[in-house]
């Protein structure tokens, strides 16, 4: 199979739960056989998830895709034996095991890549909806952006006080002005805007 010369994102299939023995051989596998310069990112995605236990609410981290690993990589037949090799890897996501390219589209809405200063819609003071997560549908303002972490800080009301959430720059959208549904925002959303 011809493989792009350039760094493409892939999908590698794991098993159950063996995500992260897979992310800690493929960092081993990187710095054995200096391939730094090979593979250049690996990601699995997570989401935050609010969990109530015994009366008490706290934030909890669960895996966006279960079973799969996205690697940014200069793939070729060599790379592909030693991904495929390691423990707890199955195989790369496409037809008959071969690996298929993400497409731009595709990685864009994962959120993998860096996102412009100038490609952002929001700025300090905006108020925004936040997208996913435990905190979907929430609305809050932006008092920071990080673009070298690609992080946007929010302050929500939270436990009947204002929060500051870290959040990635995909799980946010500007609000236009008089466009907040009352149903979703709450009275101290609104004090807070004022």
């Amino acid at each position: 199979m011809e493989y792009s010369d350039k760094p493409q994102w892939y999908i590698l299939h794991t098993y159950s739960a063996y995500e992260n023995k897979v992310v800690d051989s493929l960092h081993k596998l990187i710095e054995t056989n200096n391939y730094q310069d090979r593979i250049l990112r690996i990601e699995v995605p997570t989401v935050d998830e609010v969990v109530e236990k015994n009366g008490k609410k706290k934030v909890v981290q669960h895996k966006k895709f279960p079973t799969y690993v996205y690697i940014k990589a200069i793939l070729d037949t060599e790379l592909w034996y030693l991904i495929t090799g390691i423990s707890g890897a199955t195989s790369f996501c496409g037809p008959e095991g071969r690996a298929q390219e993400l497409t731009d589209e595709e990685v864009k809405r994962l959120g993998f890549e860096i996102i412009a200063e100038e490609d952002l819609d929001i700025a300090v003071g905006d108020r925004v909806k936040i997208l996913s997560g435990a905190f979907n549908g929430m609305m809050g303002e932006v008092i920071e952006l990080n673009f070298e972490k690609q992080k946007v800080r929010v302050n929500i009301e939270m436990f009947g006080r204002m929060t500051p959430m870290e959040l990635d720059f995909k799980d946010v959208e500007k609000i236009a002005d008089g466009n907040i549904d009352v149903g979703e925002a709450d009275s101290g959303d609104a004090d807070a805007a004022n």
